[in-house]
């Protein structure tokens, strides 16, 4: 059996920018083991698995190489974006097992807007393994149902920052994101999940829908452009609308290809 395999840039105009995602369209339905395995030897930040239930309309389910992702957005973008490159269409549904249906629209100046729930986050106690693992103490800590947020007074602190991976590992199954207002942009973050990826993700579009939340209450303003400030880096035009969350970005194919297997 062979599947076809596409490697994208998400989040980004420029190659060897961004995060990289694998986007693997199935037929009919494969088991989550091979789907880990596929992942695991792809070795990105995810692969996105694609079945088409009807017209504009697929399930979609992400795994890291080490476990099945709830969300995901730059994979989620990565697939829109090899989808829309193949139809006329402008709008897709993705149907996920954890976050319902996501409205996916290729806009008119080509970036790709994705409508998310919003994911409120709520303030916490900072546990001892954040503290331990993040070089500087956040100013205030707060926690969403996908990872701590670890908000900063500055900019330079969070492009600063160094964690202890296995300290963080700690507070599975939550990640951490470092947040703060910033200088070019809105706000700037950065991701860190070893409990369920790697050490620092590029570019993480899904944690947008607890970012805007925040930083638009913050700031005042519904309109918002983000930089994930990681060595990759990467640009997320965001707008909050009621209890929905719309992230948009542009992405670059980098590889086309076939899975061979038995």
């Amino acid at each position: 059996m062979k599947l076809p395999i596409y490697q994208v840039d998400a989040f980004t105009d420029q190659l060897f920018k961004g995060n990289y995602a694998a986007v693997v369209p199935v037929s009919q339905a494969i088991s989550p083991e091979l789907m880990q395995q596929i992942a695991t030897e792809n070795n990105l930040s995810e692969t996105a698995f694609i079945l088409k239930l009807a017209e504009d309309h697929y399930q979609i389910r992400w795994f890291s190489p080490v476990t099945e992702i709830d969300f995901c957005g730059h994979a989620t973008l990565a697939a829109a974006f090899v989808l829309f490159s193949q139809t006329d269409s402008t709008e897709l549904k993705f149907s996920t097992l954890a976050v319902g249906d996501l409205m996916v629209s290729k806009q008119k100046d080509n970036w790709i807007q994705m409508d998310f729930p919003k994911r409120l986050a709520s303030a916490v106690d900072a546990p001892e393994a954040l503290l331990t693992g993040l070089s500087i103490t956040p100013t205030f800590v707060l926690r969403s149902a996908q990872a701590y947020f670890a908000v900063y007074d500055n900019e330079q602190q969070v492009k600063q920052l160094c964690t202890v991976s296995s300290e963080l590992k700690k507070l599975a199954p939550y990640d951490v994101v470092a947040t703060a207002a910033g200088t070019d942009y809105d706000f700037v973050s950065r991701y860190f999940w070893p409990a369920n990826g790697g050490d620092e993700d590029p570019v993480t579009g899904s944690i947008h829908a607890g970012l805007v939340p925040y930083w638009a209450d913050r700031l005042g303003k519904s309109q918002l452009m983000a930089y994930q400030a990681s060595a990759r880096g990467g640009v997320l035009r965001c707008e909050l609308k009621s209890d929905r969350v719309q992230v948009s970005g542009q992405a670059r194919l980098y590889l086309k290809g076939e899975i061979y297997l038995p």
